[in-house]
């Protein structure tokens, strides 16, 4: 089955949070953060054109629908719960 968002819509597949800290400490699955970034994975055509799929972006915290599909969970969000998406550079702007 695939998902195909409708309706201005945009599906991300949300980041894994860290099982490890740096120091090396296991965290366990209720200690660990959510994060809000992922992958954008679809994008329905009446959607923003300021991401495509394949872009990682930040979104709002409590924003979009979670969906799980074939074991994978995915978020659909509207373009008003985007906040930012990364973009490569070749060096940091002084």
């Amino acid at each position: 089955m695939k998902l195909r968002p409708i309706n201005g819509r945009i599906v991300v597949k949300p980041s894994e949070a860290k099982e490890k800290t740096e120091g090396g400490i296991y965290l366990p699955e209720t200690a660990r953060e959510k994060l809000r970034e992922g992958e954008v994975i679809a994008v329905a055509s009446d959607a923003t054109e300021e991401v495509a799929v394949g872009d990682n972006v930040i979104y709002k915290e409590f924003g979009g629908t979670e969906v799980k599909l074939n074991g994978e969970n995915y978020i659909l969000l509207t373009e008003d719960d985007l906040l930012a998406k990364y973009e490569a550079v070749d060096k940091i702007p002084e």
